[in-house]
């Protein structure tokens, strides 16, 4: 398909994601930007997600086995010079893609998005943005979301032999392949986030299953994006003092993700040996 000059195709994976895509398409229709295709590819939902996204998207369409692939199929299928990542369980504050458009128009191939989470959600959600507000701006923990459709093409879109850590293997080949990647202001809002403890053990144990592949392949600077020690901490010590409750309760979180993670891998590991 050719692309249609300026326009921003956003492209949805979703699985049993109704909770929040209605809002994540709202807030969508609501930017500022004027020129929007919505995109949803769905990987089997069992629930209302097919329902909802027939009514409120532009396009649906159903695609596996895992979010990279169906994201490189909606980049086949949308007409857009640029193309938006968004997650099902993401509300995108109204000037997200203007700026961003804005930002490629200057110059840059791709754009990071700031993601915080919503602390109304959960006790999580307000620890985890706790942290996620650490890594605003920074230039490790960071991945690209929104794509010349240029840049996209150039570096063969998501690797799809990843389940986690597509976002950071996407931005450093970008990195890699000498593409400029701006950053912007407005953000967008994760609602999505665990609402037990043991939803957040399953998911990190999950991703350890998966990361090997993301590690082999990005080397130094990947373990340092998945390292539990981060430059961010040291350098936002003073909220920790302002927010011991939270900061304990972070660490702890750490603490279980990682050891989640860990027994995630090696069971991976053990799984792949013979005999």
């Amino acid at each position: 398909m050719a692309a249609l000059p300026e326009r921003v195709s956003v492209l949805i994976p979703t699985r049993n994601s109704a909770e929040h895509l209605a809002a994540c398409i709202q807030s969508l229709r609501e930017q500022t930007y004027p020129d929007v295709e919505i995109f949803v590819i769905d990987n089997g939902s069992s629930d209302e997600t097919l329902a909802l996204a027939s009514r409120l998207a532009d396009e649906v369409f159903e695609c596996g086995p895992e979010r990279c692939a169906q994201l490189n199929e909606g980049a086949r299928r949308a007409g857009g010079s640029y193309l938006y990542r968004v997650d099902a369980d993401f509300i995108v504050e109204p000037d997200v893609i203007a700026t961003a458009v804005v930002a490629c128009q200057k110059g840059a191939d791709a754009v990071s998005v700031h993601n915080e989470s919503s602390g109304d959600v959960s006790f999580l959600g307000r620890v985890r943005r706790f942290e996620r507000l650490m890594y605003k701006h920074d230039q490790l923990i960071v991945g690209a979301r929104f794509f010349t459709r240029t840049a996209f093409d150039a570096v063969g879109g998501f690797d799809e032999e990843l389940v986690a850590g597509e976002d950071y293997d996407i931005h450093n080949r970008l990195l890699a392949r000498g593409f400029k990647i701006a950053v912007i202001d407005p953000v967008e809002v994760h609602l999505g986030e665990p609402t037990s403890i043991g939803d957040f053990v399953k998911k990190s144990y999950y991703y350890g299953t998966t990361f090997s592949r993301f590690l082999s392949k990005n080397g130094r600077r990947g373990f340092a994006q998945v390292s539990p020690v981060r430059a961010a901490f040291f350098r936002n010590w003073r909220e920790f003092v302002r927010h011991p409750w939270l900061g304990l309760s972070f660490l702890w979180l750490q603490l279980l993700k990682y050891s989640a993670g860990a027994c995630g891998m090696v069971a991976a590991l053990l799984r792949r040996q013979p005999g």
